[in-house]
């Protein structure tokens, strides 16, 4: 009898115990990069490294994506929401129809993408052109953008200012906005200071060839230019590669290529850089809180969210004029963004 009593204390105070919580699962971002490589010096791989490293110190999951192909996008994409992912972030204009598809389909889901433009509004229509258009729709989409027009503007001057021949040249990737924003800032940067400047560019339809990219300015090295601008991932390095071996001047992009290229980095002027990496890392941590708002984020330089990079072993070499050319323009811009003539 007292054995039963003990055991049906035993079961009511086990019942009555508190339970152990069970742990909110964590969130978990994921991050589909655009075709090419992770490694490539520049977009993907600063895209990638920020956005990671905020999510660990965030203690969110974090897994990452590197297709191969433009046909690959989706597959990426749908591969991250079936696995779990709360944030999605994309990278590059070439991913936009894939972001809002995905984003409309999945309205609790975050997504974030670099380089192209989406806004809120009121509803979308019965088609997924009609709602990633300014009129309406992805309110659960994060687009961070640069004023690559303005950064590519003042590498015009340093250019123009540089040159000794009169002629400069820009070794560009696919034919984007972002890119061509890039190249129109640096030719009319150029054309700023110099009005008779020589301006040459290709623009390449890939971002990962620096064979092509070494050689079409190694031809515009025959054609004269003595500045290249490499403005296409590692279709640019390719370019300053070529610049580098032929003695000649280089600019960088994306970021401060003077530390993730050092093949070339006795070469490097400058680099345009965008802080891509504080950009995606933002982004993460805004998530994480709670705090991650619909719309554009863009980066200009009177917000700081680009900038020319440190002339390093050019810092001496290049004159006091050229220097104050390009601070006379960043004050310039700053006042009136349109001085770029690429808004």
């Amino acid at each position: 009898m007292i054995l039963k009593l003990l055991t049906l204390m035993m079961l009511f105070l086990a019942a009555c115990a508190p339970s152990t919580p069970t742990p909110a699962p964590k969130l978990k971002v994921g991050l589909v990069i655009d075709s090419g490589s992770e490694n490539d010096r520049s977009f993907n791989e600063y895209t990638l490294k920020g956005a990671r490293e905020a999510a660990e110190t965030a203690g969110l999951d974090f897994q990452f994506l590197s297709p191969q192909s433009t046909s690959d996008y989706e597959v990426g994409v749908q591969r991250l929401i079936d696995e779990g992912s709360d944030l999605i972030i994309t990278v590059g204009f070439r991913m936009g129809d894939v972001t809002a598809k995905a984003a409309r389909q999945h309205p609790n889901l975050r997504f974030v993408i670099l380089d192209n433009a989406y806004f809120p509004g009121a509803g979308c229509a019965d088609t997924v052109t009609d709602c990633y258009t300014e009129e309406g729709g992805l309110s659960n989409v994060t687009s961070l953008m640069f004023a690559e027009d303005e950064i590519g503007y003042l590498a015009g001057v340093m250019a123009g200012c540089m040159t000794q021949t009169g002629t400069i040249a820009s070794v560009a990737g696919l034919e984007i906005p972002p890119v061509v924003r890039f190249v129109t800032g640096y030719q009319n940067g150029a054309r700023s200071f110099r009005p008779d400047v020589v301006t040459l560019n290709q623009y390449i339809p890939d971002f990962n060839d620096p064979e092509t990219g070494k050689v079409v300015a190694q031809d515009f090295i025959n054609q004269n230019a003595d500045v290249i601008f490499g403005v296409g991932g590692n279709t640019g390095n390719g370019g300053l590669l070529a610049a580098h071996e032929a003695g000649l001047m280089a600019i960088g992009v994306d970021v401060d290529q003077y530390f993730t290229y050092p093949d070339v980095a006795s070469s490097l002027l400058t680099s345009a850089a965008k802080n891509i990496d504080v950009a995606a890392a933002a982004a993460v941590r805004d998530f994480a809180a709670g705090e991650l708002s619909e719309g554009e984020r863009l980066a200009t330089l009177a917000n700081g969210g680009i900038g020319l990079a440190p002339f390093h072993d050019w810092d001496k070499r290049i004159p006091q004029d050229c220097k104050d050319a390009i601070t006379a323009a960043d004050s310039a811009i700053k006042a009136d963004p349109m001085v770029t003539g690429a808004k």
